[in-house]
């Protein structure tokens, strides 16, 4: 049975382009053009992912306000921002609302297949047992790879999945340097080096705020990142 996706996007035009695209992904998708619309339909049913545009008509924050209600009834519902609002402000506000992940309307239709699919791979992987799991554990760093979850001392860091596979890049070689350019393959994105850069700080943040001594993701200048053991 195909997976349900529901995209609230206050455009009709880039609302019926995405649901047209996505049903040929193989998923079975509605589109909702306001906040209303779709909080009434998720109080019926929730799909299985959201997708999510920040302004929605005459709410300039509404798709905040739906992430806000989705993760009350849901802590494990996956959540996209897909929107045209890309500044570190509001990137961090989707994010600290619960969102899975948060990606610009220049992300490609492969790109946002890629996320979705990995977002699909890691509901599976919960419900099976831990023994099957492949784990990379370097000092206090735990990664669950098919979990798509990062511990540091037992505790998990709420990597998005952009940030999840750049640190799995890094850490997969430890010592190793990795360009921009194999940040970019492995996260499944095409970027400008400042995004790149923008993603390494908000990572590092998100272990510092757990571990204010974390040093564990070195910049080698001019070249790229990588994690020192």
């Amino acid at each position: 049975m195909a997976r349900s996706i529901a995209i609230v996007e206050d455009e009709p035009l880039i609302r019926a382009n995405y649901v047209e695209a996505l049903n040929r992904f193989g998923y079975e998708t509605r589109g909702y053009g306001s906040r209303s619309e779709a909080s009434n339909a998720f109080a019926m049913r929730l799909p299985e992912l959201v997708i999510i545009d920040i302004g929605l008509g005459d709410e300039p924050e509404g798709g905040f306000d739906l992430c806000r209600e989705l993760r009350a009834k849901s802590a494990t519902l996956p959540i996209i921002f897909l929107t045209a609002r890309d500044s570190d402000f509001d990137v961090i506000s989707g994010l600290r609302l619960g969102a899975d992940d948060y990606l610009s309307k220049d992300t490609s239709l492969h790109q946002l297949a890629a996320r979705i699919a990995a977002l699909f791979r890691r509901i599976e992987s919960l419900k099976t047992p831990a023994a099957s799991e492949t784990v990379i554990e370097h000092g206090p760093l735990k990664l669950e790879s098919e979990r798509m979850r990062v511990l540091w001392n037992g505790i998990e860091i709420p990597l998005t999945v952009t940030e999840f596979w750049m640190v799995h890049t890094l850490v997969r070689f430890p010592g190793h340097v990795k360009n921009r350019d194999q940040l970019m393959r492995e996260a499944e994105l095409v970027v400008d080096d400042a995004t790149i850069t923008s993603h390494i700080k908000r990572i590092r943040k998100k272990f510092v705020a757990l571990a204010p001594d974390f040093d564990a993701i070195e910049t080698v200048h001019g070249v790229g990142y990588r994690w020192t053991p």
